[in-house]
């Protein structure tokens, strides 16, 4: 490889983290909209589909890269067969560690897992009350 993997700028991960919870919200909101805005369903539908498109493509090009940064360094091999690593070889473990120590999904699942708890006992309540 010409340049060693490196992560994002925290900015950059804060942003793609922000969109990733707006889209999540975005989507567990429609079922308020459907009972009391019906009007405000569509364009929350789209921010939704929109932010999950972004956000979604941001994810797989992180999982495309640490996989890419994986084969490229053989580094499955080098510790099976326990090979010496490489000063290059080192910075690449260092960066999918970091990576995977930066990211925020973790939160986001939570933060779906949450919304997603309340959405389905709001639409219960409003549905049982004819809304």
């Amino acid at each position: 490889m010409s340049r060693l993997p490196h992560t994002v700028p925290p900015a950059v991960i804060n942003l793609f983290f922000a969109i990733g919870l707006i889209s999540a919200f975005a989507f567990r909101v429609l079922i308020l909209f459907v009972h009391l805005r019906p009007e405000w369903f569509r364009p929350t539908w789209y921010v939704g589909i929109i932010g999950y498109t972004v956000f979604f493509l941001y994810r797989y090009a992180i999982a495309e890269k640490r996989k890419r940064a994986v084969a490229d360094y053989r580094l499955i091999d080098k510790l099976r067969q326990e090979e010496p690593l490489a000063g290059e070889d080192r910075e690449v473990l260092v960066y999918l560690l970091s990576s995977i120590q930066k990211s925020r999904e973790n939160i986001n699942y939570l933060f779906i897992f949450a919304l997603s708890l309340v959405a389905v006992v709001l639409d219960l309540v409003l549905t049982s009350k004819g809304l």
